[in-house]
């Protein structure tokens, strides 16, 4: 028994002393998500990676708004998020200590404002994501009237754009039209 005792003495302590001081965590630890919504383009490609459903977006055309909501009663803690994202915007943070004393408290929320048409002026996807799309495309061009010709169409709905793929030289696809009033 004195042998026990002598090594027990010998070995120190093996214990944090948390919760009564800091707990630190090992380096790639993955903790909250954390939304930077100046990067964010609202494109969704974390809310279909999501496994857990945590991550949901609604659109809501009449508020001209695209809503991002992170629920982290839902959240695994997966990185999916994270590893999607086209921006960076999403990062999971060291943070562990999650508890709440109201339920609300458990939601993230981002607001986004929508696009509308230029010729329809219906919304139809985010702002900063068309001025992404706008952005790229501009880059690989050299002739500045094309640049500005890809930014104009950059604000045209895809309804409207196949409507004017499909007329040529005044006269209209008559299948076309048929299928939308049908």
């Amino acid at each position: 028994m004195l042998k026990l005792w002598k090594t027990i003495i010998r070995a120190g302590e093996v214990t944090v002393k948390y919760p009564f001081a800091p707990l630190d965590v090992c380096p790639g630890f993955r903790g909250k998500p954390e939304l930077n919504p100046e990067q964010c383009i609202a494109c969704g490609a974390c809310t279909t990676a999501c496994p857990a459903n945590a991550l949901t977006m609604e659109t809501h055309p009449d508020d001209n708004a695209r809503i991002w909501q992170l629920f982290i009663g839902r959240c695994i803690y997966c990185g999916r998020c994270e590893e999607v994202c086209p921006t960076h915007a999403i990062r999971l943070s060291e943070e562990f200590e999650l508890a709440v004393t109201r339920k609300e408290d458990l939601y993230v929320r981002a607001t986004f404002r929508l696009q509308h048409c230029s010729e329809c002026h219906a919304p139809f996807a985010p702002e900063k994501s068309v001025a992404l799309a706008a952005e790229l495309l501009a880059l690989h061009q050299s002739n500045p009237t094309l640049v500005e010709t890809l930014r104009a169409q950059a604000n045209v709905c895809p309804a409207c754009k196949r409507r004017a793929a499909l007329e040529h030289r005044g006269s209209t696809n008559v299948h076309y039209y048929i299928e939308e009033q049908a």
